[in-house]
């Protein structure tokens, strides 16, 4: 994400289970501009952004700086999200698929099929897969895609 945020800055991602179509892209950027701009946290608004990236993963990022992002802000970006879910038909919450790259496509499938195709040989240690998991900006910059066998990816294998 080109943005300009410190490194400290917390993200959460949220990955489709289908791709999103490129009709739908922009109209899921303008609701995560819209919902960023009004997100607060303890009545204070907290400087946000979101991004779609690659068709299939929702990015937010909030710069804890000035205010941190506390339960009831989380809240209602886990709702944001669930409308969101429910208004473009997928699933934005099940942390048992992969996502990895087929050259420039990005493939996401179960976990038993993930495991399933390393076996196969059809996935390795250096095929770049999406970390999910990344925290904050730094992380995400450094290794929000990575080989497998970098990953925590590995141990699911």
């Amino acid at each position: 994400m080109n943005v300009h945020f410190p490194d400290t800055s917390r993200l959460w991602i949220y990955q489709s289970a289908r791709p999103f179509s490129d009709a739908e892209v922009p109209v899921i950027r303008e609701q995560l501009q819209q919902f960023a701009t009004r997100w607060v946290s303890h009545q204070v608004q907290m400087k946000a952004t979101g991004e779609v990236l690659h068709n299939r993963f929702i990015v937010l990022m909030a710069d804890e700086s000035q205010v941190s992002a506390g339960g009831c802000s989380i809240d209602s970006s886990v709702n944001f999200l669930k409308n969101l879910q429910a208004a473009h038909h997928t699933d934005l919450f099940n942390r048992m698929v992969f996502s990895y790259l087929e050259g420039e496509e990005v493939q996401t499938v179960s976990r038993e099929d993930f495991a399933r195709l390393y076996a196969e040989g059809r996935i390795n240690d250096a095929t770049p897969v999406f970390d999910t998991l990344v925290s904050n900006k730094g992380d995400f910059d450094r290794g929000f895609v990575k080989p497998l066998g970098e990953s925590w990816h590995k141990r699911m294998v």
